[in-house]
């Protein structure tokens, strides 16, 4: 690749991310009123994180069931209340023991 190549890639990567960040506050003058829009704008980036999470838990250990076992116990681990830091040591332990 040219060196005149690259630089219009990384010219079209930041115009992308601006248009993506600047256009909404351009064209949304004030507060979003409609519930369903502010409940779906709320989850984006919890959705966002799952999706780029979930399959790489399940891709990157030595066996697709170790991973899998680890999602449901990681699961199960924080809805009973333990934080961020026991949940991902007990998942890497499962995996461990698992793979």
């Amino acid at each position: 690749m040219e060196k005149r190549d690259i630089i219009i890639c990384i010219l079209l990567a930041i115009l992308t991310t601006n248009i993506i960040r600047i256009l909404p506050m351009t064209l949304i003058k004030g507060s979003i009123r409609n519930n369903f829009l502010r409940s779906v704008l709320y989850y984006v980036p919890y959705i966002t994180l799952a999706v780029m999470t979930f399959p790489a838990i399940i891709e990157t250990t030595p066996t697709p069931w170790s991973g899998l076992a680890a999602l449901i116990i990681g699961i199960v681990c924080a809805w009973y209340g333990a934080g961020l830091f026991p949940v991902a040591v007990i998942c890497c332990a499962i995996v461990y023991i698992l793979g």
